[in-house]
């Protein structure tokens, strides 16, 4: 399997606070270290299923902290705070997990392997 490249869409730095710099370099340190991390998975693994296993654990790490993000947004406007920083991670987020899905082939495995868990956890659901 090809090495994962990520990166930070221009688009959602331009959103941040003009003010602010800090909040970038953040966001563009956090994914140079899920990149390096999920590379390292990547190379660790035994074959491109596996591999495509430890990459949809990350996914689903990100989907949580997507909705935990998505959920902060209205909290954060009923109590008038501004809720750029939420609506910033939740997006980088979101676009984190769609350059996995478009990387190379490794959207089809991210599929297959997604399929076969849901199949398993039927079947075990069937079981009780």
């Amino acid at each position: 399997m090809d090495e994962i490249s990520l990166g930070v869409p221009k688009p959602v730095l331009e959103r941040l606070p003009a003010d602010d710099e800090v909040a970038g370099t953040d966001m563009q340190e956090a994914v140079a270290g899920w990149e390096q991390r999920l590379n390292q998975a990547v190379d660790d693994a035994d074959d491109d299923r596996e591999a495509a296993a430890r990459v949809l654990e990350a996914i689903d790490r990100f989907e949580q902290r997507h909705e935990t993000y998505d959920d902060l947004v209205p909290e954060l406007r009923a109590w008038g705070q501004s809720p750029i920083y939420a609506i910033a991670w939740r997006t980088l987020y979101a676009d984190v997990i769609a350059q996995l899905y478009a990387h190379d082939d490794l959207g089809e495995h991210l599929d297959r392997e997604r399929n076969a868990r849901l199949v398993e956890d039927g079947i075990r659901m069937q079981d009780l």
